[in-house]
């Protein structure tokens, strides 16, 4: 896998304390935790419709492009909680080798 993520956390994390009129980003950071979380949802709506869609019509890339927008919001809320893709790829690394019911067994029992 590419660096992709990692390197457009940073520009997140720049960005982030920026003035509100010079960046998408530093308009959600000044908005607040609520405004990016709605953010989340909304894009996380659009990605579920654009994979029936991918599903119907057998196209995928609205499917892409909604994912790519779901992720980047992901981001910046991983951002605003001072937190970010790395802690994220490392809790899928500790799940290599479990099997997935056995995982979700284990986060019903906390």
């Amino acid at each position: 896998m590419s660096d992709t993520l990692q390197k457009l956390a940073a520009i997140i994390e720049e960005r982030k304390s920026a003035d509100p009129d010079s960046s998408y980003v530093a308009q959600l950071n000044h908005k607040g935790l609520d405004k990016i979380l709605a953010k989340v949802a909304e894009e996380a709506k659009e990605t579920i419709e654009a994979a029936r869609e991918a599903e119907q019509e057998g196209d995928t890339s609205h499917l892409i492009q909604e994912t790519a927008d779901l992720w980047f919001h992901t981001l910046v809320m991983l951002a605003k909680l001072n937190t970010g893709p790395d802690e994220v790829l490392a809790e899928l690394e500790k799940r290599f080798g479990v099997s997935g019911l056995e995982e979700k067994a284990s986060r019903e029992k906390n």
